[in-house]
């Protein structure tokens, strides 16, 4: 951390904050100081995710996968038949948001929509069986990805964080 050389009267009390410091023009920042940023959960989430996200969108090229599209297919194929609406609220997506994807999905051949069997204004989606041999090789390289990036933690850690992450969401 970058020291500031600054004069103080033995009688006031020095303050801590950043902000009550005068900025000296000669000042040099030796190492930057991100303390405060790292206390917080956001930063440390999206620090995480940019270092996961980053291989993740490389590994899943060759699928022609995006992040929503693997977490749609993914929640499909483990549950056959699952309603829009269903999805929406199981990953957090806006209805319309959804319907473009759906339709690409279904013109990649990758799933199929049938009539719910009790709700004549739903659809089930299903895996296609090209959709279940896609993901089955998907979700097999994001294992993968999660060992390699998760290695410096024990599996005792890995899990505490994951309940940790989901407490936060569910």
């Amino acid at each position: 951390m970058a020291t500031r050389r600054t004069a103080v009267s033995k009688s006031a009390k020095p303050d801590p904050s950043p902000l009550s410091r005068p900025v000296e023009s000669g000042d040099i920042v030796e190492v930057v100081d991100t303390r405060f940023l790292q206390s917080l959960l956001g930063y440390n989430a999206r620090r995480a995710a940019l270092a996961v996200i980053e291989v993740f969108l490389q590994r899943m090229a060759p699928y022609g996968l995006r992040p929503v599209e693997f977490s749609v297919l993914s929640v499909i194929l483990h549950n056959p038949g699952v309603t829009s609406r269903q999805l929406c609220t199981a990953l957090n997506l806006l209805p319309p948001n959804l319907v473009g994807l759906i339709q690409d999905l279904q013109a990649r051949g990758l799933i199929s929509k049938h009539p719910h069997p009790h709700d004549g204004r739903a659809f089930g989606l299903h895996p296609t069986a090209q959709g279940k041999a896609l993901m089955v090789q998907a979700e097999a390289t994001a294992q993968t990805l999660e060992a390699e990036q998760l290695e410096r933690l024990t599996p005792a850690q890995r899990k505490t964080l994951l309940q940790l992450l989901q407490k936060i969401y569910l």
